[in-house]
């Protein structure tokens, strides 16, 4: 079973895809945030193209498990995503994921225009494979 993963943010929105054994996540690609009704779409024939039976968006908490004004657009992203999309769709907590991305790909010695194209997708990488793992206990 696909999953896809969302780390969606206001200027970009990173992808991630699971294999097929719902196991392993790899990032995928980042679209633009907007226009959103470009987005759906393409989020459409990526549900479609992948064979995708799953989604997981990251929903931002604060340090102290709060929701803030990101965690509000996130809800209301997921909201709008229920109405163009058949497949089950679960919020997930994101905490980190972006400062985890940055830190990997640091280590991994890419250069900040580079991270900044890849920061999302692997963010939503991240986020899924929390969540890959937290669903196999």
């Amino acid at each position: 079973m696909r999953i896809l993963a969302i780390d969606h943010g206001t200027k970009r929105v990173g992808l991630a895809l699971s294999d097929e054994t719902g196991t392993i996540a790899q990032p995928l690609q980042f679209l633009p945030a907007e226009p959103a009704a470009k987005l759906f779409e393409r989020l459409k024939e990526i549900v479609v193209e992948r064979k995708v039976e799953e989604i997981v968006v990251g929903i931002p908490r604060n340090m102290n498990g709060t929701y803030g004004p990101a965690a509000e657009k996130a809800r209301a992203f997921v909201a709008a995503l229920k109405q163009v999309l058949a497949v089950p769709i679960h919020a997930w907590d994101e905490r980190l994921t972006t400062v985890q991305a940055n830190r990997f790909l640091i280590d991994a010695g890419m250069r900040r225009a580079k991270r900044k194209e890849r920061v999302d997708q692997t963010a939503a990488a991240i986020l899924l494979q929390s969540y890959l793992d937290h669903a196999s206990r």
